[in-house]
């Protein structure tokens, strides 16, 4: 039986939407066509990748189903594309959303991204987002637009949210599960793990700044800083590594994936003091690894994990001096919590939502 075709297009083919691909075509019975650009310069992408794949696509074989990120502009690329791209389901992935993605100040937000999200969604035949957090604000984002729209009112919402659907972004756990912890660290300190984007939306001064506090109470704990760094990063870090020095186990991102879960797997603590979280994979993996999250009461993560994990920004402190004295979770409770996000959970509802 010939297994039905998907064109993937994807204008930012890295991080977490490269992740998501290569987890779709490795646990979905369908053939995957993937047609990328690399992941850089978003603001252009979400601008022309539309009539680029377009041109591309005009010499195209037709496809069962389309799916796309919302760095395409699915209203232009219909538009633009050949007569078959109006004929086949078109679907939008929502890794997030620009009516709420970070920007240094407000004022600096660019509307008419949000709006490219919006007609997007509107002219895609199915959507789907990766948290509620990231759906819910999303449609907020909406009603606000509609009520500043001065005299074309579209009442357009019930529209999208009947063909809106979550569907969180799945993991395989396979490396996690069969890594075992670092050999031959020496002390008994338990470890905090931070391994979150050096990025000012993770709110790295927040997390720091606390740290700073538990050092001065001389608390006991060992400090392993992980995640993605960047040529130009908050100075905090660079504060950090002066001051809590003698805390630090390691400090910088691990390409090597055997060596990143290693790491996890040494974690007491996974903390999050995040301002801008669409969903959470990175402490969903350290969850995994053993790691009792520590986590913002607000965001994707109220519907990722137990109250039990969650703090008001107030309390941060308290709870992590009271945290350190937790043990690491049990490999049967670590099951618990990740389960429901692991590729084998999360396969059938894909293949549902992108059956042709």
């Amino acid at each position: 039986m010939n297994r039905k075709k998907i064109l993937v297009l994807e204008p930012y083919f890295g991080g977490s939407h490269q992740n998501f691909l290569a987890g779709l075509q490795n646990h979905l019975p369908f053939a995957f066509h993937l047609v990328t650009l690399p992941a850089r310069k978003w603001k252009w992408r979400m601008r022309f990748s539309a009539p680029y794949f377009a041109r591309i696509l005009s010499a195209a074989k037709r496809y069962d189903a389309v799916l796309c990120s919302t760095f395409v502009d699915v209203a232009t690329l219909r538009g633009l594309g050949p007569l078959w791209l109006r004929e086949v389901p078109v679907l939008t992935y929502f890794h997030e959303n620009q009516f709420v993605y970070p920007v240094q100040a407000e004022h600096e937000r660019d509307l008419h991204f949000a709006v490219t999200n919006l007609t997007t969604a509107l002219a895609s035949d199915r959507v789907a987002f990766n948290s509620c957090y990231n759906m819910e604000s999303f449609f907020k984002g909406c009603s606000e637009i509609e009520k500043i729209n001065p005299d074309m009112k579209t009442g357009f919402i019930s529209e999208l949210r009947k063909k809106s659907v979550v569907l969180y972004p799945g993991l395989d756990f396979a490396g996690i599960d069969g890594t075992s912890s670092r050999a031959g660290r020496e002390g008994n300190s338990p470890v905090i793990i931070w391994n979150h984007r050096w990025e000012y939306d993770k709110n790295p001064d927040f997390f720091f700044q606390t740290l700073f506090q538990l050092d001065e109470l001389k608390g006991d704990y060992k400090l392993v800083i992980l995640g993605q760094a960047f040529s130009q990063q908050p100075e905090i870090f660079e504060k950090t590594r002066q001051k809590l020095g003698h805390r630090l186990l390691h400090m910088g991102y691990v390409p090597e994936r055997n060596k990143y879960y290693q790491w996890l797997r040494e974690g007491a603590l996974v903390i999050s003091t995040a301002s801008h979280e669409f969903y959470g994979m990175s402490v969903i993996e350290a969850v995994r690894a053993g790691c009792r999250p520590l986590l913002p009461k607000r965001l994707s993560y109220p519907e990722l994990f137990p109250a039990e994990f969650l703090y008001d920004d107030e309390k941060l402190l308290p709870r992590l001096k009271d945290g350190l004295l937790d043990k690491r979770l049990d490999d049967a409770r670590a099951r618990e919590l990740t389960d429901r996000f692991s590729w084998a959970a999360l396969a059938g509802r894909y293949k549902d939502w992108l059956s042709p």
